[in-house]
């Protein structure tokens, strides 16, 4: 039976106190890996999920970063060394959203905004963590976009102008980092359902005007999203790289 393991993998999880970001810190740590619990400012929520993750067997840390100012994300960074070790994987799920509406009303504090939790993210995450994949030949660079940036649809523009300067520059790096067997790649999750649904919305109907939208006829589920995260991270993933990868049902399709 092939499954998934990461025993002996040390992961990093940006916004990993987080709705989504929780459920991949612990399918990250099922799978064997020992964590890193990136959170900004929700202490309490982190402090809840390593209680939980130092109940399974591997290892777990909290950490607190702007993961948009470079001396934050170098501290973090340094913290995570001398605890866990060197990182063999990142998850650059970390986001900020603002309220959506036209190109004439977004405010431009909100385009810098979304260009330094998307884009410069995901380059200072490769500037710390990528030169240590280099020396020992091995990486897994995994960044959450969203089917959004397909979708390029009226109150978007900010939030899409930040997932596409990422996707540009992911694709670049995935050239880039290659030869030394480091693999780049993003995971675009639709409309997703999270805790905040089932605590708040017991009775969230799976079918919805978005649903009826989706070919499979139904919102995804954070676990799914979760999946294909720990597919990547896996060495099962080892020869995909460069790839932005839908799972929201089949809402957008990548054409060749």
């Amino acid at each position: 039976m092939i499954q998934i393991d990461l025993s002996g993998k040390v992961a990093v999880i940006t916004g990993g106190s987080g709705e989504l970001g929780r459920v991949m810190v612990r399918t990250l740590a099922r799978s064997g890996a020992d964590v890193a619990i990136h959170y900004h400012a929700n202490t309490e929520q982190a402090d809840g999920l390593l209680n939980e993750i130092d109940e399974m067997d591997v290892r777990a840390i909290k950490v607190q970063a702007d993961i948009t100012e470079e001396s934050s994300v170098l501290a973090m960074r340094d913290t995570i060394k001398a605890t866990l070790g060197s990182p063999h994987i990142i998850v650059n799920n970390a986001v900020i959203q603002y309220p959506w509406m036209s190109v004439l009303e977004q405010p431009v504090e909100d385009y810098e905004s979304q260009f330094r939790s998307c884009v410069l993210q995901n380059v200072l995450m490769a500037k710390a963590f990528a030169p240590e994949m280099i020396k020992a030949k091995y990486g897994r660079i995994i960044a959450i976009n969203s089917e959004c940036s397909m979708q390029n649809f009226p109150g978007q523009s900010a939030y899409v102008s930040g997932k596409r300067g990422m996707d540009g520059m992911l694709r670049v790096l995935a050239k880039e980092v290659g030869e030394h067997n480091i693999t780049v790649n993003q995971v675009a999750p639709g409309w997703t359902i999270s805790d905040k649904d089932r605590n708040y919305k017991p009775l969230i109907p799976r079918r919805n005007p978005y649903a009826k939208t989706v070919p499979l006829r139904r919102r995804g589920e954070d676990q799914e999203i979760a999946n294909a995260v720990a597919f990547l991270a896996s060495d099962l993933a080892s020869f995909i790289t460069g790839a932005y990868i839908p799972v929201c049902g089949g809402n957008v399709m990548p054409a060749i």
